[in-house]
């Protein structure tokens, strides 16, 4: 042979970000398992040992389906969300919840026309929150997951994929391990924070199961100048307001989720970023690599379609938590006298960067924040003092009837132009019956029936 197979010039993937994991995994200088061995095993810079590199990936993680490892994700969430006191509910507390719940969807009773949506009710530890939960994330962030490291073998050169084979197949591993990680670590942080199943205006919780945290509510308490039993009642209401929502909008769950489907499948990532980190990091430490995810080196860029579903999710998201404040508003008003400050509280919540946001942002790369949430709720407010709750309620009929990001910007105005018909008296219905029956039509005050340009009407 001509050619040194173990020659600098011989790398597929020299000047591109996987040459940095390859050389630090030892198959080239610098890699820190370097030495001896790695260098005639196909180290001096020169193609790698693709065996020796998969035999070590394979041992940095455990074998698992899907763009994600979600054993690792739900095994940090728990040792995250376990670093702070989180005690199983007892049964005083599965019955406070269960009151609450009770309470909360009588009195929704008069604020909508949408039934009951509470099937059964649950208090749940921080624990339970995350396995309860986990099913849910796994269609929200999947779809993103799948498409970056999908992105991570694009990015190689078309003859080092030819040459690579399996190890594309271990790449896409150590990125699922990566975002396995992540996800972890959000979800074990957010379940500190969530007070209830549709906390964050996403059905998380299985249908029809009204759920809440009862030791995250009374933490939330304590900074409120309001009785324990006030916040337990208000969460209630909300959380019973939205599995009405959730249970008789049958398309409103697939509508958010391929909302965040529609924003994964443009995912594009940074090739020359990973370029230049990939130099500075070691593969085989996975904080270290968790900690360049989260700093962005895997970042999706956004594309025009990308805005476009992102801006159609968090309208639709603002409508939700819109309608939610709502509806609690009306059944409150006569009832609670703290709802008001509970309100306030929620939404100064939210505008600081609520759990959603934080979320999303570090999961699927959405940075959601409800700002609409203030208009959507004054839409819905005005449209029900003008038709009333069944109109209102009867425009979550179809996704087409939403409002759109334009109506908020206008939200006294959204439907404006339907105005109520005019009443008729009994004695113009029976003189527009007798016309309809006869066969005739109503007289034009214009003309005797001809339009402006003297033809018969139709």
């Amino acid at each position: 042979m001509t050619n040194n197979p173990g020659g600098p010039d011989d790398n597929p993937f020299k000047g591109t970000p996987f040459e940095q994991i390859f050389n630090a995994l030892g198959g080239g200088p610098g890699g820190q398992q370097g030495g001896p061995g790695a260098a005639g095993a196909g180290g001096l810079g020169g193609m790698p040992d693709l065996s020796a590199l998969m035999g070590q990936m394979q041992a940095m993680m455990a074998p698992y389906d899907g763009p994600v490892n979600w054993a690792l994700a739900t095994d940090i969430a728990r040792k995250t969300s376990a670093q702070e006191p989180d005690p199983s509910p007892d049964r005083q507390d599965q019955t406070r919840v269960a009151d609450a719940l009770r309470l909360a969807d009588h009195w929704l009773d008069s604020a909508t026309v949408l039934p009951s949506g509470v099937t059964t009710t649950a208090a749940w530890s921080r624990a339970e929150w995350i396995e309860q939960t986990t099913a849910v994330w796994r269609v929200l962030v999947e779809p993103v997951a799948e498409h970056v490291v999908g992105a991570m073998g694009k990015a190689m050169p078309e003859e080092a994929r030819a040459m690579a084979g399996p190890l594309i197949g271990m790449l896409g591993k150590a990125g699922g391990a990566m975002f396995g990680s992540q996800v972890g670590s959000a979800l074990g942080g957010l379940a500190g924070e969530v007070l209830s199943a549709s906390d964050i205006g996403l059905p998380l919780g299985p249908a029809g199961k009204a759920a809440l945290l009862p030791h995250n509510l009374r933490a939330f308490a304590e900074g409120l100048d309001v009785t324990e039993d006030d916040v337990f009642l208000y969460v209630s209401l909300r959380e019973a307001a939205h599995q009405r929502l959730f249970a008789h909008v049958p398309w409103l769950r697939a509508h958010l989720i391929s909302a965040v489907e529609d924003f994964g499948r443009g995912v594009t990532i940074d090739v020359s970023g990973i370029e230049q980190a990939m130099g500075q990091l070691d593969p085989t430490n996975m904080e270290a690599m968790q900690e360049a995810l989260q700093g962005g080196l895997f970042e999706p860029q956004q594309t025009p379609q990308q805005k476009a579903a992102l801006v159609r999710l968090e309208t639709t998201l603002a409508l939700v938590e819109g309608w939610v404040d709502e509806v609690v508003g009306l059944a409150t008003a006569e009832r609670m006298p703290a709802a008001s400050k509970m309100q306030e509280a929620f939404r100064r919540r939210r505008a600081a960067g609520g759990p959603a946001e934080e979320t999303f942002a570090a999961l699927v790369g959405l940075e959601l924040r409800p700002r609409r949430l203030r208009d959507a709720s004054t839409l819905w407010g005005s449209l029900r003092s003008r038709q009333g709750n069944e109109a209102r309620d009867a425009v979550w009929a179809h996704p087409d009837l939403l409002p759109t990001a334009a109506d908020l910007d206008d939200p006294l105005g959204f439907r404006e132009d339907l105005a109520e018909p005019a009443e008729l008296s009994d004695e113009d219905f029976d003189r527009e019956l007798g016309q309809l029956l006869d066969g005739d039509q109503p007289q034009d005050p214009d003309g005797p029936g001809d339009d402006d340009e003297g033809s018969p009407r139709a």
